[in-house]
């Protein structure tokens, strides 16, 4: 085991006693895996997973503040590549099977024993391996000769001079691109280069396979290489989109970078309602593919490109001064600010990572709590009216993030100010 790559790992559990027991007496580097962190909740959890990138995440589904399966969907926003492991109760594990969506390798079962929880760590090591290696594979392999619908498709994206065809969607259906007549989805463009450590680019034809092995979870795909790239045409309505395809990007970028150790730099268009549209589509995907910064891997959407207010600072300091009128909001996430700023989501990440040197959820975090400070110095507000005004529906919640970030709880805060009784709550 030694000579292999060892899975790093966050265990998250808000039994305390349980989840020492599984940091500290599971064999870790001896199953093939490196425990990188733990967490007693969801909220801690996600914030490590933003903070280590961990292989895999294993979890319990009933957690504090953040349920496991809502941890589950906030992490496939943000590492889609990541595995996830279930901790379940008997009573859990029907509910938990909803949340397959998301990257979930393996429900353990409680109870749980270190030897129990060992054997399955060895199971999830060989699916993790396996599947590792069919995308390492998928890529290096020798490419087979262009399906139907990849050569039909060529032309339509990449020759500018294409004659319109009439008959182009009864030709889309004879070569199995279209399911009939009544097909009608909106087609996007991808366009994906690999590049090694030194900056050279290195794609294979072969990575279209890979590229359309990923696709299939999210979105219909046909794929071709073109040019030193692959490029993609996907096929789904405009809800598949909005919901998946920032996933999809993700998801390529980063296996790319954890099993191939390339960096990966996709652009993507704008949805196309018509086959006709495809070449258009494309010149999109690869302009957004010219504005990925070339020393660093990344994906790129032409809609973030325009205006040019959308780009870099300008789009930190806008996603800022979002979050200053809306943190107050209980649902307000990444994805929903992305929605208000007409940008992905993983590019809004990016820009706020970059410029502003944290993570959005640590940023809003902080604008929370610093209200609530004001608020409880300020005020006689009952401490759940404080919450409320912060975005919390939690009060436990909000006290738990209060004395994490503040190193106080909100009572203690008071009667240090106030050198006066404060409400007995927590």
């Amino acid at each position: 085991m030694a000579a292999k790559t060892l899975y790093t790992v966050v265990v998250a559990d808000d039994e305390d006693v349980l989840r020492e027991a599984v940091c500290t007496m599971v064999p870790w580097e001896e199953l093939g895996f490196r425990l990188a962190g733990s967490a007693s909740n969801g909220l801690d959890a996600l914030q490590l997973v933003e903070k280590l990138e961990p292989d895999l995440l294993l979890t319990d589904i009933r957690m504090p503040f953040i349920s496991g399966i809502e941890l589950a969907r906030q992490v496939r926003e943000v590492r889609p590549a990541m595995n996830i492991a279930f901790l379940t109760g008997y009573d859990d594990f029907e509910y938990a099977q909803q949340a397959i969506q998301y990257n979930i390798i393996s429900y353990m079962l409680k109870p749980l024993t270190i030897d129990g929880i060992a054997a399955e760590l060895r199971v999830i090591r060989q699916k993790i391996d396996a599947k590792f290696a069919l995308f390492r594979q998928e890529a290096e392999k020798q490419p087979v000769q262009q399906d139907r619908c990849a050569v039909f498709l060529m032309p339509l994206v990449l020759d500018e001079y294409a004659a319109p065809d009439p008959q182009c969607e009864a030709r889309a259906v004879e070569c199995g691109l279209l399911r009939g007549a009544d097909d009608k989805p909106f087609y996007t463009v991808m366009a994906l280069t690999l590049h090694n450590s030194d900056g050279a680019v290195c794609t294979a034809p072969s990575f279209t396979a890979s590229v359309d092995r990923l696709a299939a979870k999210y979105l219909r795909s046909v794929s071709f290489f073109s040019g030193g790239r692959v490029v993609s045409v996907l096929l789904g309505n405009r809800s598949d989109f909005a919901e998946y395809l920032h996933i999809l990007a993700d998801e390529i970028a980063q296996m790319a970078a954890r099993v191939l150790g390339c960096g990966c730099r996709i652009g993507v268009s704008r949805a196309a309602p018509e086959l006709t549209g495809l070449h258009a589509a494309y010149r999109e995907a690869m302009e957004a593919l010219r504005q990925v910064d070339p020393a660093e891997s990344g994906v790129q959407f032409v809609g973030d490109l325009m205006p040019a207010v959308k780009g870099g600072s300008g789009l930190c300091q806008r996603a800022l001064e979002a979050i200053d009128k809306h943190y107050m909001e209980a649902d307000l996430s990444l994805v929903s600010l992305s929605g208000m700023l007409d940008v992905s989501p993983n590019h809004l990440s990016a820009c706020i990572k970059k410029y502003a040197g944290e993570t959005f959820i640590n940023i809003l975090i902080g604008k929370r709590m610093e209200a609530a400070r004001q608020l409880l110095q300020t005020t006689d507000l009952r401490i759940q009216e404080v919450a409320a005004r912060c975005g919390y529906t939690d009060q436990h919640y909000f006290s738990y993030c209060f004395k994490k970030y503040c190193g106080e709880s909100p009572n203690a805060l008071r009667r240090r100010i106030h050198a006066g009784p404060a409400e007995d709550q927590t």
